[in-house]
């Protein structure tokens, strides 16, 4: 990882349960002045998700739809790109992309990174970071877990990804859903080189 913090993300969605996870990542990137691009991927499964979780109707205005009332503006920032475009920017080794965040990232998605499947472009931006040691980050979630579960888990840390489970705090004594969302991406946040001031720290 860059001593840095990276300007450049790319965050993708899929089809697991917790788009409000997805939505406080992309509020604290869209926030965060250190943060000059965001590529964004939502699979089909996860526009169904989202609409069931977040209430999101459709895929015109996408991004500002899930950032909701935290953004009066459209972002000029976060740029969504469609998940079938194999030939986006994010496709290439040669774009300059610091860090992807997958959130949430489905055992199908998982799968697929894990085997080198890269026939979206979801899987296939992971596959470029992964060969060019780019920093991955899969918030995996489902369970129970079976042995392909954790199998594809293990190939995809061996490979050079950090498997992040979608597994919030409570020593923080979290005041409700957002709360517990907004601190999982602050951990997130934090391991990929943009630590946010607003994180609660235990202090023992």
């Amino acid at each position: 990882m860059s001593n840095f913090p990276p300007q450049n993300l790319t965050v993708a969605t899929t089809g697991a349960s917790g788009s409000l996870f997805l939505r406080h990542f992309l509020l604290a990137v869209e926030r965060d002045s250190r943060v000059k691009a965001v590529n964004f991927i939502a699979s089909d499964s996860a526009l169904r998700v989202m609409s069931e979780e977040l209430g999101l109707t459709g895929r015109s205005n996408l991004v500002s739809q899930i950032l909701g009332a935290g953004i009066k503006k459209t972002s000029r920032k976060i740029q969504q790109q469609a998940n079938a475009d194999i030939g986006a920017n994010i496709a290439s080794g040669s774009y300059p992309a610091d860090a992807m965040v997958v959130i949430p990232c489905s055992m199908g998605t998982l799968a697929r990174i894990a085997n080198g499947v890269a026939s979206a472009l979801i899987e296939r931006a992971a596959d470029v970071c992964l060969k060019e040691k780019r920093s991955l980050v899969l918030c995996v979630r489902e369970t129970p877990l079976n042995k392909i579960h954790i199998r594809n888990m293990y190939r995809a840390a061996d490979a050079g990804a950090t498997v992040f489970p979608l597994i919030p705090t409570f020593y923080n004594r979290p005041a409700g859903l957002d709360v517990m969302a907004r601190e999982f991406c602050n951990r997130v946040l934090a391991h990929i080189g943009l630590p946010q001031p607003n994180a609660y720290r235990w202090k023992g």
